[in-house]
């Protein structure tokens, strides 16, 4: 997928952006119920069936008030990559507004958010050339002899920054012998350009207290709900071996509760500062790799 040019067919969408536990869900559902909307979940772990409460996926009250979209479809064997998740989405917007109905994109996860808008590769590519390094290149066994080649072609910082995403470094490689360039410095004069319009696009913005006691109702909630029960399930059947859905937040947490390590209390202690941090990463992510997002401060 080197090129992703724009899709002009689509209506205006929304989006609704911002850290965990900022409200996005509730604003995206308001939205959707006078818009004739429906809603795209944009956040990596919502994909994941068997942890709907410690992903905060939308509850089946709440999907029969307003179809959701990429929740709930995963298993754990399943690895969650952007490349998939863009395919995923484009043909949700598409269907969605085949039926005459307003996409509105909502989600925490900049990462996936970002290529959907701006495409997840603008650089040259060659199909051929792609085909051939594929064919080369993408099996575990080769991952080594592919990152030696990049290095030997002066490409030691995208082998530090890809490390093992066989992918990735793929990519970088076609760019290199295509160009004779680095893919990362042609990524940095690259501009990006939307690839949709936009009708509103928000991130969502709370004092530091005002986020710090949400994701401290929420996470004490999530617990009462039956979160460590679906944890201790969800660990069960390979969560913590699974290829991603392991970095769900909050289940390693768990997980040394019920080894009898920490305390109950010491649990909702530390899974509130590890959503802290992430919310914080979160909130620098939105601030500096979306400029179509406007800051919504909320009370």
């Amino acid at each position: 997928m080197a090129n992703n040019p724009a899709i002009p067919e689509a209506p205006p969408l929304i989006v609704i952006a911002g850290p965990t536990a900022s409200g996005k869900s509730s604003m995206a559902l308001q939205m959707a119920a006078g818009l004739n909307g429906e809603i795209i979940s944009v956040d990596s772990m919502q994909l994941y069936r068997i942890i709907p409460i410690g992903t905060a996926q939308p509850t089946m009250q709440e999907r029969q008030l307003v179809p959701h979209h990429l929740v709930g479809i995963y298993e754990l064997e399943q690895r969650s990559e952007v490349y998939t998740f863009v395919e995923m989405a484009e043909r949700c917007i598409a269907d969605i507004c085949r039926r005459g109905k307003q996409p509105i994109l909502c989600g925490g996860t900049g990462l996936y958010l970002k290529a959907l808008l701006y495409g997840l590769d603008p650089l040259p590519g060659d199909d051929k050339l792609k085909k051939e390094l594929d064919t080369q290149y993408d099996s575990v066994d080769m991952l080594e002899e592919l990152q030696q080649r990049l290095i030997q072609l002066g490409d030691a910082a995208v082998v530090n920054k890809f490390t093992n995403n066989r992918r990735r470094l793929i990519r970088a490689l076609e760019i290199r012998l295509m160009t004779g360039r680095s893919i990362l410095d042609l990524q940095q004069e690259y501009q990006l350009r939307l690839r949709f319009s936009l009708d509103r696009a928000v991130y969502l913005v709370h004092d530091r207290s005002v986020l710090q006691q949400r994701i401290a109702l929420r996470t004490s909630e999530m617990l009462k709900n039956g979160w460590i029960d679906e944890a201790r399930n969800a660990i069960k059947c390979g969560l913590l071996e699974s290829p991603t859905a392991h970095q769900a937040l909050g289940y390693k947490i768990i997980k040394r509760y019920l080894d009898g390590e920490i305390t109950l209390d010491k649990l909702q202690e530390l899974i509130v500062t590890a959503t802290w941090q992430y919310a914080r990463r979160q909130q620098t992510w939105f601030r500096h790799q979306h400029p179509e997002l406007t800051a919504l401060a909320l009370s």
